[in-house]
Formats: C-alpha cells, structure tokens, sequence
C-alpha cells in the first residue's frame, strides 16, 4: 500500500464531499471522510479510493455498519445495526452476512432459541455458540468507532 500524501477536502459536481488523504495517483488513500448527496457518510480508511480498513458506514435512514471493510463493502468482522435497533455482530464477506454471528433484536433479546452461529444473508444455517466471533465484532466495532473520533 502506498503511503498517503497529502490531506485535502475535494468537492465533486455532484455534491458529495470528501476530506481526508490522497495518494499520487489521485486516489482517496488513508483516513478520510465522505459524506455523499443522499445521506450517506463513512469515516475511515481508504485504499486506492476504496473504503479498506476500519470505518464507519451511516446510511440516510440510521442504519450503520462499524467494523472492517475491503475492497469498499463490509468484509470481516463487524456490527450491522439496522434503523429500528436490531443487530448482527459478526462476520461479513463482500458486503453480506457470511459466517458466524449473533442477532439482536430492538428488545435486546436475541430470540428463543438464540440466535447465534452460521449465518448466510438472513438464514441461520446451524446453531451454535460463537463468543470468538462475537467478540472479534464487537473489538472491530469498537476500533473503528475510536478511530472515527480521531479524525475530528
């Protein structure tokens, strides 16, 4: 990966607005902001003008995700909490649920019987417990919450 050089806020014609680090190529690379005409804005890392790394992605409605992201979609570990409250910790992969994980609901519950352990899109395909991937979610989360504090 090629080192950021330069902080610069750029706004494009349509509107949307990014502030952050940009490499020789003209990329967004490194820590940055980009707040886009429809409501939406992630914070964090860029790689090669892609969301790569650890950030925070807010959606017009309230839903957002935190946690890590490759090749700009959610991918890793991390927390997808929807607008009405309800909650998946755990794995992704190419922007979905992919992997083991727990679900929350707005209540705070997570159902009866639990529902923890491999996820595919929105079907549980076996139950079981998975505290490892829970906990690398919620560190993930939690990682990518700080670093959205740094940047202010």
């Amino acid at each position: 990966m090629e080192p950021s050089v330069a902080r610069q806020k750029y706004i494009y014609p349509e509107g949307d607005v990014y502030d952050g680090f940009w490499n020789n190529e003209g990329k967004k690379h490194g820590k940055g902001i980009l707040s886009l005409t429809d409501g939406s804005k992630y914070e964090g890392q860029f790689s090669d003008g892609l969301f790569d790394g650890l950030g925070v992605l807010i959606f017009p409605d309230g839903s957002k995700y935190e946690g890590e992201f490759s090749n700009g979609k959610y991918s890793g570990y991390g927390i997808y909490t929807r607008c009405d409250g309800m909650k998946f910790e755990g794995k992704f992969n190419e922007g979905k649920v992919s992997g083991p994980g727990l679900i929350t609901f707005p209540d705070g519950g997570n159902g009866r019987p639990r529902n923890e352990g491999l996820f595919e899109g929105t079907k549980l395909l076996k139950r079981e417990k998975v505290p490892e991937a829970i906990e690398k979610a919620q560190k993930a989360g939690g990682k990518a919450k700080k670093m959205k504090l740094d940047m202010r």
